[in-house]
């Protein structure tokens, strides 16, 4: 995964349910704050979060791509801003909610298995 290919593979397994998938782009110990504001501390908590958002409020949904920016910090090193919009998402009653405007944010850094996230945020705009 590079920083360029980032949103368009962070909205494909977005759209299958695939937590796996997210997860493996943070690095171990990366902080990741969710659409539904859940916090994870590491990749694996995160891959846990995303799984139980997959199954319930995110089941089926579906997240169209936007507006990108990428920032280079040096070599090895860049900020990534993407916009989102997500449709499908079904509320506690399994009734569809409103479209939902969203930026992922995250810090991205080289390391020797590739480029990962030492951190990210998807909130609501």
């Amino acid at each position: 995964m590079t920083p360029e290919e980032l949103p368009k593979l962070f909205a494909t397994a977005f759209n299958a349910g695939d937590a796996g998938g997210l997860a493996s782009w943070l690095v171990a110990d990366a902080d990741v704050v969710t659409l539904t504001g859940a916090v994870a501390e590491g990749a694996e908590e995160a891959r846990a979060i995303f799984a139980a958002e997959f199954a319930g409020l995110f089941r089926g949904a579906r997240l169209v791509t936007g507006k990108t920016r990428l920032r280079a910090l040096g070599p090895g090193a860049a900020i990534l801003t993407q916009r989102y919009v997500i449709a499908g998402a079904r509320d506690e009653a399994g009734q569809e909610m409103a479209r939902i405007g969203c930026q992922l944010t995250a810090m991205l850094i080289q390391t020797r298995d590739g480029w990962r996230a030492v951190n990210w945020a998807l909130i609501a705009v």
